[in-house]
């Protein structure tokens, strides 16, 4: 065996050697030990190891025959374990010697200066590469992380931080590891240049990336912090932009980053060839199309002579690609192949449909439900197992899975099965929420200072998908009790079966002078009855037996319906109590991509109440319609809602005041105080409500920032209008209120809560205005 100072320390040989081995090794001459039977095996210098960690390790036991390719592997194998900085073998005889010195262990890991970052995160962060308590100290390591720790700066544009790395030794071979960080400021970026470009000028490109030079927000989007990743996302917008505007040759050629020497101002200079602009000459399918051809072709977003948009036929083959699917041909492949003519400057597609092989469902998984059953989520499912593959099926599934409301995340994916080429899983997951709905509304006005209300509801009762709800209203206003149950799925095919117990005196506000009392109890059952996947029809009865209670000062209406129905004289106290047989009838059609935050589709109700036995004969008639449409890249919801309510008496009777409808507050119109809109009907200048109602809302839904893709924590701007009408009133638009203002939404755990600002844009003197409103547990 050869050794060499540069690999191996002396003492793997015989102490009694080593003189010999030191002059053989300085010459140049090999020097082999002479074998020997190990009669014992001693560890020495460990501290935290174990000596049977080092055993396990060694080549040679007792009773073998030592040599020096075994010396050799012992060295190698206790290297390689990285617990230590030496080893050493030795022999006294014939015991065998083993000496270590073991690497220093971290006993703690801080940062100091750190602002940009959470602690705890790099923490953890640093750990996963090997730096971390309790870990063996590697100084690789210990610099790799020091790297890591920068590159992280850097890619927020702090390009001015310096780290230094201090390890301080403390007793038991331990070391304390300690980053100290100075931040530094934040590099902006002073300047963005465009070079190459004709078509289109410098403003309308730099309008094309998020990164930008300072400006009035900046502040607040962090677009003027230079990173890698940023500008790699802007170039692929500017492709975009051109390539939606014909010109498919363009290129990026360069980008050029440069910054200060004081490590401050940052200059991109961004090199664009245009090429030319193209127009489409032909377009020609060809590929296994089944006889579809027609029908693929309709799919097409462009047609020839069009100028070439780049998004257009990415939305064509994707259409196309989703079409196939819809036939069980999971793995279609839609591609478009152009051929230039750059002397007319025009270019033909010949788009290859390849379909692959027809794909079945061989399992359907879900995963995440912890509380709600199988039977809830797989009940949803319009694709079933040994099925043929659609994906139209497999959306529309998530799409009722999410709508579902139970569920914070529904996603899916559709692996292969392995070893096959014709089936696929489908596994769904999803993230529980909790269902269980607390609905606290408040708000503050000079009259009012402080009002309240509340009910309790869960849905999604023990994981079974029925909804159990209580009331119970203690407001100055409102006082409920009311039971609901709900079994969304009556029926195995769907049917739907909701039974409603209440108790309800409602008394006016505490900023009317008069006073009444309205006492109601009854109950209903309704049937829901899907007609398709979007449409669902409602039927049902109930019975009400109300009693109205009012005095000499109550308002006018009151006391005329006292009189009206019961025993009122001439001073306005009285009481009547009536009974009424509500028939209901409602159509819904619900397309929105969830229930719980929207982003996309309709939601459409209309329901018709009609009371024609009994002492009480009324309808009330109400249209509810929202749309809810994606912009900018889905980082923008557009959200319109708008509602239409309308009521009248039949048979010669007076429609109910008590029935009447409300406007003003969340829900409603924003900036004006719950309930007063209208015009004020009583003698003492209050409003009651009205038998008509009208009110839309516009909403643009923000993300949060820093909140990421999550979309339970958005903010929103709005404009609201609406106006209730007194019984028989025409409803004139030009009475309607309006106000606008800022708000925030967040599904919380207790239930979604929203918070608005809103500011009257054309209250009157004689309206009541109420700025800053919130509610727990309201929709829209």
């Amino acid at each position: 065996m050869k050794l060499h100072f540069e690999h191996f320390p002396l003492s793997i040989l015989p102490r009694r050697l080593i003189a010999a081995a030191a002059f053989a090794l300085c010459s140049g001459q090999a020097l082999a030990v002479q074998p020997f039977v190990v009669k014992d095996i001693r560890i020495e210098g460990i501290q935290r190891t174990e000596a049977g960690t080092i055993f396990s390790y060694l080549p040679v036991r007792v009773g073998e025959t030592f040599t020096d390719e075994k010396g050799t592997a012992a060295i190698k194998a206790l290297y390689a374990t990285g617990f230590f900085k030496d080893v050493r073998v030795e022999s006294e005889g014939d015991v065998l010697v083993i000496l270590v010195e073991e690497r220093p262990s971290i006993a703690s890991v801080d940062f100091s200066g750190i602002k940009e970052f959470d602690k705890d995160q790099l923490t953890k962060a640093l750990k996963e590469i090997g730096v971390g308590e309790s870990r063996i100290f590697d100084k690789a390591q210990v610099d790799r992380a020091e790297q890591e720790l920068k590159k992280q700066y850097l890619s927020r544009g702090l390009y001015g931080m310096k780290v230094t790395t201090t390890v301080t030794p403390i007793e038991r071979n331990r070391v304390n590891v300690t980053f100290a960080v100075d931040e530094g400021e934040v590099s902006r970026i002073k300047e963005i240049r465009i070079v190459g470009n004709k078509a289109f000028s410098d403003g309308t490109i730099r309008d094309q990336l998020n990164l930008r030079s300072p400006g009035w927000f900046t502040w607040y989007t962090k677009a003027d912090q230079y990173s890698k990743e940023k500008l790699s996302g802007d170039i692929e917008n500017l492709r975009s932009y051109y390539l939606n505007r014909g010109y498919i040759e363009m290129q990026v050629e360069s980008t050029q980053v440069s910054i200060t020497p004081d490590k401050k101002d940052i200059y991109i200079t961004i090199n664009i060839n245009e090429g030319e602009k193209y127009t489409v000459s032909d377009i020609k399918l060809d590929g296994e199309m089944f006889g579809r051809e027609e029908e693929l072709k309709s799919l097409l977003q462009f047609k020839k002579g069009d100028v070439f948009n780049g998004q257009k036929l990415n939305e064509s083959t994707k259409k196309m690609s989703e079409r196939l699917g819809n036939f069980g041909y999971a793995f279609a492949n839609v591609n478009a192949n152009p051929e230039l003519n750059r002397e007319k400057k025009e270019v033909a597609f010949t788009i290859m449909v390849d379909p692959g092989k027809r794909v079945y469902v061989r399992h359907i998984n879900v995963a995440g439900n912890t509380k709600t059953r199988d039977e809830v989520v797989r009940r949803e499912f319009r694709q079933f197992e040994d099925s043929w593959y659609d994906g139209s099926k497999i959306k529309l599934s998530r799409d009722r899975v999410d709508r579902l409301g139970y569920f914070k995340e529904v996603t899916i994916e559709t692996p292969e099965v392995p070893n096959t080429s014709d089936q696929v899983d489908i596994n769904m997951a999803v993230v529980e929420k909790p269902t269980g709905n607390i609905m606290i509304g408040a708000g503050f006005s000079q009259t009012d200072k402080l009002s309240l209300t509340g009910s309790i509801q869960q849905q999604n009762a023990f994981g079974s998908g029925n909804t159990i709800g209580l009331d119970v209203n203690t407001s100055s206003r409102y006082r409920t009790i009311a039971l609901s149950q709900t079994n969304p799925y009556f029926t195995d095919d769907g049917v739907s079966r909701t039974y409603d117990l209440y108790l309800r005196t409602v008394r006016p506000s505490a900023y009317t002078t008069g006073d009444y009392k309205v006492r109601t109890i009854g109950g209903d059952i309704k049937f829901g009855v899907p007609f398709s996947e979007l449409d669902t029809v409602f039927f049902g009865i109930g019975v009400e037996n109300t009693a109205v209670t009012t005095d000499a000062l109550s308002p006018n209406l009151y006391q005329q319906y006292v009189k009206d129905f019961g025993n009122g004289d001439s001073t306005g106290a009285g009481k009547a109590t009536t009974t009424s047989f509500p028939l209901t009838a409602a159509w819904q059609r619900d397309s929105r991509d969830s229930a719980l935050v929207p982003t996309k589709g309709r939601y459409q109700r209309a329901n018709l109440e009609i009371s024609a036995v009994g002492t009480l004969r009324y309808y009330r008639a109400s249209y509810q319609h929202q749309y809810f449409q994606p912009l900018f890249g889905n980082a923008v919801t557009l959200a319109l809602n708008g509602e239409l309510d309308y009521g009248r008496g039949i048979g010669g009777k007076p429609y109910p005041v008590f029935k009447n409808y409300y406007a003003g507050g969340i829900g409603t119109v924003r900036g004006f105080e719950g309930s007063t809109l209208g015009s004020k009907v009583d003698q003492y200048g209050d409003s009651l409500g009205g038998a008509s109602r009208i009110f839309g809302n516009l909403e643009l839904q923000f993300p949060f920032p820093g909140s990421g893709n999550d979309r339970s924590l958005r903010w929103f701007t709005f404009l609201d209008g609406g106006q209730v009408y007194a019984d028989k009133a025409p409803m004139q638009l030009s009475e309607l209120r309006y106000s606008t203002g800022l708000g925030l939404s967040w599904i919380s755990p207790i239930g979604p809560l929203k918070l608005s600002y809103g500011k009257p844009l054309n209250a009157k003197t004689t309206d009541k205005v109420q700025g800053f409103q919130f509610q727990l547990g309201t929709g829209f």
